[in-house]
């Protein structure tokens, strides 16, 4: 099922059990859909809104370090709980061991050898993997390879 059919259902039946919170965070991701849709983006497929799922993911966790180091947790706990909604509508992620697997494909098949190379390998991976992998951990493998290489 496609992400913007999932979105509608489930926030079909957060109006049905009444749940207000999370009826909330389902709308929020459907005002992003929409928004995409009305930039002018002609391919609103899964691909487009998974990458803006993913930054909405980021920002949020961002949001609730900022509010956990300001001593505002009820606010925190809002951005957590509107990323566990929004995570129920992405691909799982690829494991460590798949990621390493790719890692190791990059790094080879882009010729890096050095520290200096890792934005060839890094090109490499998410050419080939992108949306599949997490970037943070994928660059830190990235790094480890090519610091020991």
């Amino acid at each position: 099922m496609a992400i913007v059919d999932e979105v509608t259902q489930q926030m079909k039946a957060a109006m049905r059990a009444k749940d207000k919170d999370r009826l909330q965070a389902i709308r929020m991701i459907r005002a992003r859909i929409i928004e995409i849709s009305k930039s002018g983006n002609a391919d609103l497929g899964d691909q487009a809104i998974v990458g803006d799922l993913r930054s909405m993911v980021k920002q949020r966790r961002d949001a609730a370090k900022t509010y956990v180091d300001g001593g505002r947790q009820d606010l925190a706990d809002i951005e957590l709980f509107e990323i566990a909604v929004i995570e129920e509508f992405l691909p799982k992620l690829a494991s460590a061991a798949q990621t390493q697997t790719w890692v190791d494909e990059a790094v080879a098949s882009s010729g890096a050898s050095t520290p200096k190379d890792m934005g060839r390998a890094m090109g490499a991976l998410m050419k080939a993997h992108k949306g599949e992998i997490d970037g943070g951990m994928a660059s830190a493998m990235i790094q480890k390879a090519l610091s020991g290489a």
